[in-house]
């Protein structure tokens, strides 16, 4: 498994939490926004939207090493990938799935930004021939535009702007324009340009969430609506000029992504309501403060116990190697394989064999750890069944298991199968039987790095069948634990770039042998 293996497994991993977070939070604000409105006021219903933000925040922070028990062992069968194929025939694996769905994420979200960015690029670029006023006193520039469809709004986040319609000063009168000057304003004062960014980004980030996209208009309702209560504090007896005000000025035409404007794309019932309702008492306004602080408090908590707690410390997440042991057997043979590698977090570590005969196999090993304290090992694994018929059964495949440290993990490839061609014996058994058990550290002494097959390209003629194996064994750094058990009779072999463990098995079954491999150490017995 290589880096980008193991990021696109994180990402999953806390994209999932991200989804469950944000679709909880977004469920309790579209429950409380108009009953918190009706006690508490129009400004403390708008915190409100603190709470998916406070969600996804809490939802990847970390946890405390945690201890976890036992899991079953795992079995992964590979039986349906098997085909029929001519001897020059090859299998193509196709590509991992988290990785097509990582596509189609980042595509969605790139599309999101691009639109929006467009939209804000097509309002400002109608205020090009925009005109600066400098006798409004404000903190933001003011601009009056040359149209009258454009403005009143507050434009942008970090270079936020005060946009006015051409006619601003012939459709409201003075009192009406001190009143949307204040309005604008007080958006600027509240930082809105930025919420409504950050609304934008977190909409591109879940752009197939339903709930998001409703979440951008629903904000912009109640940043409207808290903006209009946090000017009626400042200026309460001239509401009908407010009322008034609004009634002049007709919906936008042209969508604003980051900036808020001041008679938006929703009716304006609700918000004209709100101006004959009676103010708040201070005492109802710190009993919503209150409240909406415990409502944080009680949310955080509850994300934050929901989310998994990472592996154990020391054990897992502090392990910077793992021994994979490797137990392998062929054709229903007990095992007749066995290797130890001592690799780092994601690195492969690649091996082979053959039974002689007509089984072979070559593949790859990863572990890295994930959650619940659990080793993920991620394989990639070619079979090879030599047929009586002529062709080969090949079998390809990727599959990914998890277990606990020191625990089997079981994988089989292939199958029996009844003979049905005259030549073929009654059963074939073509299966491959890999047992991986992965542990945290390694000993002293072991590898310290994943060991690749080494390939073998020599001829011998008339060679001894044990000088010949001690020549494979030197170039692949085996070591031959009892070269005695071959005959040293004359042979003649020839290699092409054959892996050496198979160059191996097949010197041995020329001697009538099988060879037992313990990683590096070879051992002859009788078949």
């Amino acid at each position: 498994m290589n880096r980008l293996d193991l990021a696109g497994i994180d990402w999953l991993g806390r994209g999932w939490l991200l989804l469950l977070a944000f679709t909880a939070a977004m469920l309790l604000v579209m429950a409380l926004r108009k009953p918190c409105r009706r006690l508490f006021g129009a400004e403390r219903a708008c915190t409100l939207w603190l709470l998916p933000l406070l969600s996804l925040i809490v939802s990847q922070l970390p946890h405390p090493a945690a201890r976890f028990g036992s899991m079953p062992t795992v079995v992964y069968a590979v039986t349906s990938a098997s085909t029929v194929l001519p001897l020059h025939a090859t299998d193509v694996s196709g590509l991992d799935w988290r990785f097509i769905v990582i596509f189609c994420w980042l595509a969605g979200a790139a599309f999101s930004l691009i639109l929006a960015g467009w939209l804000q690029w097509r309002y400002r670029r109608r205020l090009r021939h925009a005109t600066l006023i400098s006798k409004v006193g404000s903190r933001w520039p003011v601009l009056r535009t040359t149209s009258n469809d454009v403005g009143p709004a507050l434009v942008g986040a970090w270079r936020a702007r005060i946009v006015l319609p051409a006619d601003f000063e012939q459709r409201y009168d003075v009192i009406e324009q001190t009143l949307i000057l204040a309005h604008e304003t007080m958006h600027a004062r509240r930082a809105d340009g930025w919420w409504s960014l950050l609304a934008q980004v977190v909409t591109a980030v879940f752009w197939f969430h339903p709930l998001a996209w409703w979440a951008v208009a629903a904000l912009r309702h109640d940043q409207e609506l808290a903006c209009d209560a946090a000017v009626l504090l400042e200026h309460d007896v001239q509401r009908r000029s407010y009322a008034n005000a609004m009634l002049k000025t007709q919906s936008a035409t042209i969508a604003l992504p980051v900036g808020c404007l001041w008679s938006p794309r929703h009716p304006l019932t609700e918000r004209i309501a709100m101006l004959n309702s009676r103010p708040l008492t201070p005492s109802r306004r710190r009993v919503g403060a209150a409240s909406m602080a415990l409502l944080a408090v009680g949310i955080a908590g509850a994300v934050y116990a929901a989310a998994p707690s990472p592996p154990p410390q020391g054990e897992m997440g502090m392990s910077r190697q793992y021994t994979l042991k490797i137990d392998v057997a062929m054709g229903g043979h007990p095992d007749s394989m066995h290797f130890t590698r001592c690799v780092k977090p994601g690195e492969p570590t690649r091996m082979s064999g053959t039974d002689g005969d007509k089984l072979s196999w070559q593949g790859s090993f990863a572990v890295s750890p994930v959650t619940d304290g659990q080793l993920e090992i991620r394989t990639q694994v070619d079979t090879r069944f030599e047929r009586v018929a002529g062709n080969v059964r090949t079998m390809s495949g990727k599959p990914i298991v998890r277990t606990m440290p020191g625990q089997l993990a079981t994988i089989v490839f292939g199958q029996v199968i009844n003979g049905s061609h005259p030549d073929q014996i009654k059963l074939e058994n073509n299966t491959i039987k890999i047992g991986v058990t992965p542990n945290a550290g390694c000993e002293s002494g072991s590898l310290l790095s994943a060991w690749h097959p080494v390939t073998i390209s020599q001829r011998s003629k008339d060679r001894g069948a044990r000088e010949i194996a001690e020549a494979v064994a030197a170039k692949a750094g085996f070591v031959l634990v009892n070269p005695e058990a071959l005959d040293n009779r004359a042979v003649s072999l020839n290699f092409e770039q054959m892996p050496a463990t198979a160059a191996m098995q097949l010197i041995a079954d020329i001697d009538g042998k099988r060879a037992v491999f313990d990683d590096k150490r070879v051992r002859f017995e009788t078949k």
